[in-house]
C-alpha cells in the first residue's frame, strides 16, 4: 500500500530513531509529517546525540547539502536513506512561493532514483519483483489511464485551456540546469544540444517545439535552450499547458532525463533518450546511453506499478497517515480541480450573509473573491475582469450575462444538520449550464451522468455507495428515531418543502405533499403508505405542513423527526416527486417512483410518472449516475484540514467526525430563523 522505505516490520513498536543534518528538514512540516507516519522519529542530528546502529540518517536526495548526512553516516557507520519527492507532488513546484508540500515521498535505502551510477529502490525493484500480480498491473493500467484523463501531472499548475500548438510537431524536452538528475544520469549541458541537433536531423521539414521547463518559464532556473536555438522551423514553447495535451499532439518525443519523458512513455511514446533516467533501459526508450545492467523488458503497467504503486509512501494530508498511490491521487484530483477552477478568481453574488465565509473557504483559496451585490452590478464587474460570476442557483434574475456564470448550489453529502439550522455544507455544486434540480434545460450533471468515468471510477464508484450505505449516510445526516413500522408492502412517501425550486421547476402537476400521497394511494391501495415529514417543515421553517388528519387520510402511519436511511432500508418501495431521498433509495437498492422529474429520472432507472426531458437519452448503470452525482459534480471542503479533499473524507467525518459545531452566530441566527419563521424573506 505504501513505500517500501519505512519501517513496516515495526508496526505497532516505536517509531525508529532518523538522524538529518539537514535544516531544511526543520522547517517542512509535511516532509516531517509523512516521516512520522511512515514511523520514523526525526532527530536533529547536531543536537541529538550520536545516532546508534539501529539508527538511520537521511538526507535530501543528492542536494549540495546531502554531504553532511553522507559524512556523518560514514563516521557513525549508520545506513543512509535518501529523500525524494514523489512523482506527483503537488499543484505548484516546490521551489514556488506558497508551495504545498509533498503527497507522497521516496524513501530510499539504495540510493535515488535518478542516479544512475548505482541502483535505486525503484531499479531493484524493476529488477528483482516479478511484477505479474494481475490485481497490481490492472491498478497500474486504471492509474495511468486516470492521470492522463484528469491531466495530473508531478507539478500541476499549468491551464489545460491553453492553446496548443497544432499537432505533428517534434517535442524536444528542456530541464533546468541545476537538475541533479543530469549530472547523475550520465548528461551535461552539451547533451542538449546534441539532442536538438539529432531530432533536427531525424525529423527533416517537421516542426521542433522545444518545451521550456516550468521554473525556468517561471524565472526561477535557468533552461538549455533561449530564442538563439529557434528558427523558422524550431520554436520555445514557455506557456505552461498541459504535459499530457501536448503529448497527444507529438510524432516523437526527445528527452534527456525529464519525468515530462516518463509520461510520453505512459502517453504512448517511445522516447529518445538522451540521459540514464530511472526509465530508461527496460525496453520502453530509444537509449543513446543505455545503463548496461539494466537488461529486463518490461510493459508500461510493470515500471508504474514500481514507480507510483510500491516504490512511493503515499500521505493523506486531511486524515494524517499514509495511504495507497490511488488515495493520493483523489486528494490531488480534489486540489487541482479547485486551483483549476479557482485560479482566476470570482465575483460572487446572490448570498445570503452567513454563506459568505463557507464560500470563501470552498472557492477562494487559489484566487480572489469579490462579493458584490445586486447581480447586474456583479455581472458588470465580472465581464469586465473576465472572472467567473459565481451565483447562488435561483438568485439568477432574467437576462443576467456574464463571460461565465457559475450556478451554485448544495451537494448531496452536504453536512451533519440542515441547511436551513445554518450548518455550513462540506460540499458544494457548480453549474455552467443550469442546475440539476431544473429540468427545463440541460446541466452539468446530466452531461457527467451521460459519461462514462474515467478508469478506475467504477470502483471508486462502488467503493463510495458502499462506505456511503455502510455508515448509513444521507444529505443532512440528522438522525433520529426508527420508529417501528407497521407490517405489509410498504411504501416510504418522504414529504418534501413545497416551496422548494425543485418544486417550482421539476415536479409538474403533483407538487403538494397531499397529492402525492393521493396519488401513491390511488396506484397502491393495499399498500401499507409511510409518509416522512420534511426536517424543515416540521421545525416550522418551510411550506409543506399537513395536518395529522390530513396525512393520515392516506398513508397508514407518519414517521416524525425520524431517520429516513433505516426506513429506506426497511420499506419495499420509494414514491417521491423530486425528493433526494429518491436517490438515496436507488443507492440501497430499493425501487422509485417519481412523479416529477429529478436529476435521476429518466435514466432508465426509475419508474417515471413525470414528464422526462427528451434529451435524457443514456441509459447509464447506477454506478455511473453515482460517479456523476457523488463524485464529478460536487466539490468538497474538509473544514478539519481546512482545504479541498475528495467525498471519501467526507463520508469518514460524516459517519466518525471530527466535525466542527456552527459557530455561535450561525446558532444564535438559526433560533431567531425559528422563531420568526414568518419573516424567512429577510434571510432567503
Amino acid at each position: 500500500m505504501t513505500g517500501f522505505g519505512h519501517p513496516a516490520s515495526a508496526a505497532g513498536s516505536a517509531p525508529r530513531r532518523l538522524f538529518h543534518y539537514n535544516a531544511g528538514f526543520l522547517v517542512q512540516p509535511r516532509l516531517r509529517a509523512i516521516l512520522r507516519a511512515a514511523g520514523w522519529d526525526l532527530r536533529f542530528g547536531p543536537l541529538a546525540g550520536r545516532p546508534g546502529p539501529e539508527d538511520r540518517i537521511a538526507v535530501w536526495g543528492r542536494s549540495p547539502y546531502a554531504a553532511r548526512g553522507e559524512a556523518a553516516a560514514i563516521a557513525h557507520d549508520v545506513p543512509l536513506l535518501r529523500i525524494e519527492d514523489a512523482f506527483l507532488r503537488s499543484i505548484h513546484p516546490g521551489r514556488a512561493h506558497g508551495a504545498q508540500g509533498p503527497l507522497g515521498l521516496l524513501i530510499d535505502p539504495d540510493g535515488v532514483h535518478f542516479d544512475a551510477s548505482r541502483p535505486s529502490m525503484i531499479e531493484r525493484l524493476l529488477t528483482e519483483t516479478p511484477l505479474d500480480d494481475h490485481a497490481l498491473l490492472q491498478r497500474a493500467r486504471d492509474g495511468i489511464g486516470r492521470l492522463k484523463a484528469l491531466e495530473l501531472s508531478k507539478y500541476n499548475h499549468f491551464d489545460p485551456a491553453l492553446a496548443l500548438p497544432p499537432p505533428g510537431y517534434v517535442l524536444v524536452i528542456d530541464q533546468s540546469r541545476d537538475d541533479a538528475s543530469i549530472h547523475f544520469g550520465g548528461a551535461r549541458a552539451t547533451t542538449f544540444r546534441e539532442m536538438l541537433a539529432v531530432a533536427q536531423i531525424e525529423n527533416p521539414g517537421a516542426r521542433i517545439v522545444i518545451k521550456t521547463h516550468p521554473d525556468t518559464a517561471a524565472g526561477l532556473r535557468p533552461g538549455h535552450y533561449g530564442p538563439e536555438n529557434c528558427d523558422a522551423r524550431t520554436s520555445l514553447l514557455t506557456d505552461p499547458v498541459s504535459p499530457w495535451a501536448l503529448l497527444e499532439g507529438a510524432i516523437a518525443v526527445y528527452t534527456v532525463s525529464s519525468l515530462m519523458g516518463y509520461e510520453a512513455i505512459l502517453a504512448g511514446h517511445k522516447p529518445r533518450v538522451f540521459g540514464q533516467p530511472f526509465y530508461g533501459g527496460w525496453g520502453l526508450t530509444q537509449d543513446e546511453n543505455p545503463v548496461a545492467r539494466r537488461a529486463r523488458r518490461l510493459t508500461r503497467a510493470q515500471i508504474f506499478t514500481a514507480s507510483h504503486i510500491l516504490a512511493p509512501t503515499w500521505f493523506d494530508p486531511c486524515r494524517g497517515r499514509l495511504c495507497s498511490f490511488e488515495e493520493a491521487v483523489d486528494q490531488l484530483e480534489a486540489e487541482v480541480r479547485a486551483f483549476r477552477a479557482d485560479r482566476h478568481g470570482h465575483v460572487v453574488t446572490g448570498m445570503r450573509l452567513w454563506k459568505r465565509r463557507p464560500i470563501a473557504k470552498v472557492f477562494g483559496g487559489a484566487g480572489p473573491l469579490r462579493f458584490v451585490e445586486p447581480p447586474g452590478k456583479a455581472a458588470e464587474i465580472a465581464s469586465r475582469t473576465g472572472r467567473n460570476l459565481l451565483i447562488w442557483a435561483g438568485k439568477e434574475p432574467p437576462g443576467l450575462t456574464a463571460p461565465k456564470v457559475l450556478r451554485v448550489e448544495d451537494g448531496f453529502l452536504r453536512s451533519r444538520g440542515l441547511g436551513a439550522d445554518l450548518t455550513p455544507p462540506l460540499s458544494l455544486v457548480t453549474d455552467g449550464q443550469g442546475i440539476y434540480y431544473d429540468p427545463s434545460r440541460a446541466s452539468d450533471l446530466e452531461t457527467l451522468i451521460a459519461t462514462e468515468p474515467p478508469p478506475g471510477g467504477r470502483l471508486r464508484a462502488e467503493r463510495l455507495i458502499s462506505a456511503i450505505t455502510r455508515a448509513e449516510l444521507s444529505k443532512y445526516n440528522l438522525g433520529g428515531a426508527t420508529p417501528e413500522l407497521p407490517p405489509g408492502y410498504r411504501i416510504l412517501v418522504p414529504g418534501q418543502v413545497e416551496d422548494d425550486a425543485s418544486i417550482r421547476l421539476g415536479a409538474g402537476e403533483t407538487c403538494t405533499n397531499r397529492t402525492l400521497l393521493a396519488r401513491c394511494r390511488a396506484e397502491n391501495p393495499r399498500a401499507t403508505i409511510l409518509f416522512k415529514p420534511h426536517p424543515d417543515v416540521e421545525a416550522g421553517l418551510r411550506k409543506g405542513a399537513m395536518t395529522e388528519a390530513e396525512a393520515l387520510e392516506f398513508a397508514d402511519a407518519i414517521l416524525p423527526k425520524s431517520n429516513p436511511i433505516p426506513i429506506i432500508e426497511a420499506v419495499d418501495e420509494v414514491w417521491t416527486m423530486t425528493s433526494l431521498l429518491g436517490f438515496e433509495a436507488l443507492l440501497r437498492g430499493k425501487p422509485v417512483t417519481v412523479t416529477g422529474t429529478p436529476f435521476y429520472a429518466g435514466w432508465g432507472l426509475t419508474r417515471d410518472l413525470g414528464e422526462v426531458p427528451a434529451r435524457r437519452i443514456a441509459r447509464p448503470d447506477l454506478i455511473q449516475l453515482a460517479y456523476a452525482a457523488l463524485i464529478a459534480y460536487p466539490r468538497y471542503f474538509d473544514p478539519v484540514a481546512g482545504r479541498a479533499c475528495p467525498p471519501e473524507v467526507v463520508v469518514e467525518r460524516l459517519a466518525d467526525g471530527p466535525l466542527p459545531r456552527p459557530g455561535t452566530g450561525n446558532r444564535l441566527l438559526a433560533k431567531l430563523q425559528g422563531i420568526f419563521a414568518g419573516y424567512a424573506w429577510i434571510w432567503r
